[in-house]
């Protein structure tokens, strides 16, 4: 069977098993299997794929069919123009958290300024590390509750040649900081935002990945609150708060914070808040 004749087979059982870009995703798999690039994927697309990476193939296209997220099969996502690996151990990164960025760029666009930053339960490190590459004189801290997922942010650090610019501490959120690391410019999480009750209508794939960071098993806005009601024992005076959000909305702001913007997606759905520490 040809390159050609092959993916349409493949997307043809995605699309049967539900998932939502089945072209896409017989594609990623077949480059992944065969070692190759998108461009060279075409150019091969009328020749027969030698048994061997056919074989491979096969093999991934039934974890997929079992709706296995892309991402943990090939083992990286890329996150503002940067691949990260990815496994079990974390949250795949997802366009939506790039509004993050998006934000935090514009609230501070000197970019060689010698910012400090805080991610607090940085997962795979795309933040932190996006944060480091993107403010090369910046001190980034990174924390998380798991020493599992600290160990992919460091590998991802690590091999963007970040290591040295990201300080990780583990703790549940506001534990895991030490007076000597800030006070922070900007403090930006991206928390389990996703009620028990919305846990149970969500797309398969989201059974693969790690519950705990998903949601607070409440109203998904737990976390956001504790955010909101602790950063200012480690923001500087008019420093920043920036978090991620979804279906449950953000909390009411406690006085000592004033929400400066609530930014949303292109589809008009809430995706975070913006809140200046004014003591």
């Amino acid at each position: 069977m040809n390159t050609r004749d092959c993916l349409q087979q493949a997307s043809e059982q995605l699309a049967k098993a539900g998932c939502d870009s089945p072209r896409l995703d017989a594609e990623l798999l077949l480059m992944h299997a065969w070692k190759i690039s998108k461009i060279d994927l075409i150019i091969r697309m009328h020749e027969k794929i030698p048994s061997l990476m056919s074989e491979r193939f096969d093999a991934l296209l039934q974890r997929r069919l079992m709706r296995e997220p892309v991402a943990y099969i090939i083992g990286e996502k890329e996150f503002w123009s940067r691949s990260f690996h990815v496994d079990s151990r974390v949250l795949i990164p997802r366009p939506e958290t790039e509004h993050i960025i998006e934000e935090i760029l514009k609230l501070y666009p000197d970019r060689n300024a010698p910012y400090r930053f805080c991610d607090i339960g940085t997962g795979s490190g795309c933040i932190a590390c996006t944060l480091a590459a993107e403010y090369p004189n910046a001190a980034v801290v990174a924390t998380d509750i798991s020493n599992d997922s600290l160990d992919v942010a460091k590998m991802n650090a690590a091999c963007l040649e970040l290591e040295n610019r990201i300080t990780f501490r583990d703790g549940d959120m506001f534990s895991a900081l030490s007076k000597e690391l800030g006070p922070f410019d900007a403090i930006v999480s991206n928390p389990p935002y996703v009620s028990r009750e919305e846990m149970e209508s969500l797309e398969p794939e989201l059974a693969y990945e790690p519950r705990h960071a998903l949601t607070d098993e409440n109203n998904g806005r737990y976390y956001l609150s504790i955010l909101l009601d602790g950063c200012r024992n480690w923001l500087c005076e008019g420093g920043c708060l920036i978090v991620e959000t979804g279906i449950c909305g953000l909390p009411h702001p406690p006085p000592h914070l004033n929400q400066i913007e609530a930014f949303k997606d292109l589809a008009g759905i809430s995706r975070g808040g913006i809140y200046r520490y004014q003591p």
